[in-house]
C-alpha cells in the first residue's frame, strides 16, 4: 500500500507541475491531459495506481479566475478512487 501511495503522490505531483508549466508557457490552461502529452510536458498520462486507471477527476478553472478567461482549462486533478488510505485515513480523491 505504501508503494502505491508513493506512486500516486508522485504521479499527482508530475501532472500538477505539468499543468502549471503548460499554463505559464502557453498563457492558457490545458483543455485535456492529452494536451500535456501532445505538447511534450508529459511522456504519457500517468496511471493512478489506486484506481488502476489513467482516467483522473479533472477540476476545471473558474472562468473568472482562469489564466485565459476566454478559454478556461484544467486547474487540478484528483484520483478517481473513493477509497480511504489505511495509512493516514484520508480519501485518495482528496489528495
Amino acid at each position: 500500500i505504501r508503494a502505491k501511495e508513493t506512486v500516486l503522490h508522485s504521479n499527482i505531483r508530475a501532472i500538477r507541475n505539468s499543468i502549471d508549466e503548460y499554463s505559464f508557457d502557453k498563457q492558457k490552461a490545458p483543455q485535456s491531459l492529452q494536451d500535456l502529452v501532445s505538447a511534450g510536458y508529459l511522456h504519457d498520462v500517468p496511471n493512478d495506481p489506486i484506481a488502476q486507471t489513467r482516467d483522473w477527476n479533472i477540476i476545471m478553472e473558474d472562468a473568472g479566475q482562469a489564466v485565459n478567461s476566454s478559454e478556461p482549462g484544467i486547474y487540478d486533478i484528483r484520483s478517481k478512487s473513493n477509497k480511504v488510505s489505511p495509512l493516514d485515513g484520508t480519501r485518495y480523491s482528496d489528495w
